[in-house]
């Protein structure tokens, strides 16, 4: 073998050997992007990691507002229900104090109306009562001329004068309509007995009818 023969198989075998050095190299070198572009992945993460304890920190805590968010509506809904239930509550006291004051307005009513029947027919007998009075000066004067038609009728048998016999018959007829007076003034006692113990009884039901 010639010298360059050796020295051509001795390049070649470094060149072998640097070719697979090469490889090695390029292997390394393609594994070292991957590390680079996980390295810078990774740095990327490391980056979002704190960010993303912060979104894990807010959406529980987002959890926690929707929930009060629910029970504040719940509670809204029912504050609106219970300023509605007090309104009406409120509105149904004001009907219960104006239906008892209505009942104790009837009940009034109704006195008055008996009390206006009683004082009506008071006013009658009032009415009657003085008419009455008139009855009662009558009779007392018819006592008077009975009295005096008694004496007549003894004087007539005596006395021969016509105008005499006249004036006693006039005094005696006068008589006979006084007892009929007489008889109506009895009645009117009566009447005005009544009368006076109806004008206590109007007081008496109209003092029990306003008292509070």
């Amino acid at each position: 073998m010639t010298t360059v023969t050796r020295h051509t198989a001795a390049q070649c075998s470094t060149l072998h050997h640097t070719a697979k050095h090469c490889s090695t190299l390029q292997h390394t070198a393609t594994h070292c992007t991957t590390l680079q572009r996980t390295a810078t992945h990774c740095t990327t993460l490391q980056h979002t990691a704190p960010h993303c304890n912060t979104l894990q920190h807010t959406a529980a805590h987002c959890s926690t507002l929707q929930h009060a968010t629910t029970h504040c509506i719940t509670l809204q809904r029912t504050a609106t229900l219970c300023t509605t239930l007090q309104h009406s509550a409120t509105y149904c006291n004001t009907l219960q104090h104006t239906a008892t004051h209505c009942n104790t307005l009837q009940y009034t009513a109704t006195q008055c109306n008996l009390l206006q029947h009683t004082a009506t027919h008071c006013n009658t007998l009032q009415h009657t009562a003085t008419h009455c009075n008139t009855l009662q000066h009558s009779a007392t004067l018819c006592n008077t001329l009975q009295h005096t038609a008694t004496h007549c009728a003894s004087s007539r048998l005596k006395s021969h004068d016509d105008r005499d016999k006249t004036h006693c018959s006039t005094l005696q007829q006068t008589a006979a309509h006084c007892n009929t007076l007489h008889q109506t003034a009895t009645h009117c006692n009566t009447l005005q007995h009544t009368a006076t113990l109806c004008n206590t009884l109007h007081l008496f039901s109209s003092e029990v009818a306003w008292q509070p």
